[in-house]
């Protein structure tokens, strides 16, 4: 599962033409499925989302979680995330989750984050066009592949 984290001061995203997704100050969230994820995964890499602390201070330190800015979270479902373009031009996208798993996980992810966090979203397989001020820019990359230990061949962490 990987997470394309941009700190924004406002997003929006919309389809045919038609805002269906509008935030202020937060995050806004590519949530891309991997083919073996699950939703153990997925509250896990919830869990290091909504704990990230990349808002400044007062100091200009980035000190500050969403929970102390009050802000919100724009959730977009991108398969692209796991486009492989290491042989010739055109991407492989065949790592990324078929789309009922996905679409399920993205569901998953958009109703846990909203449990505490003002939740916005596209839709799961539209063309959609996002807008976002990215500020700073500040944009991180979680990986549940780097973020969450792998277990070895006994079964063990």
């Amino acid at each position: 599962m990987r997470f394309v984290v941009q700190r924004t001061t406002g997003a929006s995203v919309s389809v045919d033409g038609k805002t269906v997704g509008e935030i202020g100050i937060g995050f806004v969230v590519l949530v891309g499925i991997g083919g073996g994820d699950t939703r153990e995964i997925a509250d896990k890499m919830i869990k290091k989302l909504l704990a990230l602390r990349i808002f400044d201070d007062e100091n200009g330190k980035t000190n500050l979680s969403l929970s102390d800015v009050g802000g919100e979270l724009l959730i977009i479902s991108q398969f692209t995330l796991y486009a492989d373009c290491r042989h010739g031009n055109r991407p492989s996208f065949i790592k990324a989750g078929e789309p009922r798993l996905a679409e399920e996980l993205y569901e998953y992810i958009a109703a846990e984050c909203g449990k505490q966090f003002p939740v916005q979203k596209g839709i799961f397989g539209a063309e959609m066009k996002v807008s976002l001020l990215n500020d700073g820019p500040f944009t991180i990359i979680l990986d549940s592949e780097q973020l969450l230990p792998k277990e070895s061949k006994n079964g063990t962490e």
